[in-house]
This record gives C-alpha cells, sequence and structure tokens, in this order.
C-alpha cells in the first residue's frame, strides 16, 4: 500500500483510474446480467440470437394418477428426464392442483441417473447420494451436488403434458441446445 500511496504522491499513475474491485463489477456486471438473461445461446452465435426449445409432449394428461412417473428425454434423445405427478401441488407442478412437474434425471454433481424413492418422495442420486426434492422445484437437500436439477418447463396442450423449455443447465453440456 505505501508504494501506492508514494506513487500518487509523486503525480504517477494518474493517466488513469485506479480500478478497485467495485469500479470492476459496476463496469462489468451490467454485461454480465444482460448475458445471463438473454436466452439460450447457441456455442458461436451472436448474443441477440436465442435459440428456442423443442415443444414435445410427453404423455396424456388422463394417464397420469398421484404417485405416477414417466421417463422420457428432452430436448433430444440424449438428455434423459423424469415427470411426476406428485400427491400434492408443488412449486413450478401443472395440471390439476399444479402437481405435475418434470426434472433431467442427470444428477449435477457427476450426471449419474437419478431415480425417484416415492416412499421419501425425493430423488435420490445412487452414485454419491446427492438428494434433490421435486416438490420444492428440483432444489439441492443434501450431497455433493451444488446446483438444483434443471427443472423441464411443462404446459397442458389438449390433454397432453408437453415440454416446452429447460430451466438450468443440463448436467455435461456449454448448452441445453446443442
Amino acid at each position: 500500500m505505501r508504494k501506492q500511496e508514494k506513487a500518487q504522491r509523486e503525480g504517477k499513475n494518474r493517466s488513469r483510474p485506479r480500478l478497485t474491485r467495485r469500479r470492476f463489477i459496476q463496469t462489468t456486471g451490467a454485461a454480465g446480467v444482460g448475458a445471463a438473461t438473454s436466452g439460450v445461446l447457441r456455442p458461436g452465435t451472436a448474443a441477440a440470437e436465442t435459440v428456442d426449445y423443442p415443444v414435445k409432449p410427453i404423455v396424456a394428461l388422463d394417464e397420469l394418477s398421484p404417485g405416477t412417473t414417466v421417463p422420457f428425454t428432452y430436448p433430444d434423445d440424449r438428455s434423459p428426464a423424469l415427470l411426476l405427478r406428485m400427491t400434492a401441488g408443488v412449486v413450478g407442478g401443472v395440471g390439476p392442483d399444479a402437481s405435475i412437474v418434470a426434472f433431467s434425471s442427470l444428477c449435477t454433481h457427476k450426471g449419474c441417473p437419478v431415480s425417484y424413492k416415492p416412499e421419501h418422495r425425493l430423488l435420490v442420486c445412487p452414485c454419491h447420494w446427492s438428494t434433490f426434492d421435486p416438490e420444492k422445484a428440483g432444489s439441492l437437500v443434501i450431497g455433493q451436488a451444488s446446483q438444483p436439477l434443471p427443472r423441464i418447463e411443462l404446459r397442458i396442450e389438449s390433454n397432453q403434458v408437453v415440454a416446452t423449455g429447460v430451466a438450468g443447465l443440463i448436467y455435461g453440456r456449454h448448452t441445453n441446445l446443442v
């Protein structure tokens, strides 16, 4: 600190302002927030270009009774996911009583396939026991993972449960759409 104070007293470094942590965040923070909220980007595209998720029917609404699980893939055939009809309404749920949710079934720790344990109402990874709560938007309960499970965005169309997007990054990818 004394060298810096001495340089300032002698008039050195006056041509450029000192870059503090606050100044750095002020000048770059807005760009980072804009990039994070601008949509899904395909590698090598400009920030203004976004890629739309496919709309994919998963199952007929009348085939889902409470407690049912339906494995499927989304947004492509290499991305396993799991649709759950819970026994009561949940955060981010759709359909009757907002009880239908879906998540990527790849653990956010190492990509092992999670499975639903109905007796505990949790999604559990068998590799390192990361545990996720589907009733709370796939949030991490305990384990090695540091992120919640990516939630598959759903809607109901003509008595069908339809996947329309992914909230979060699927394990092992730079972008969800490749």
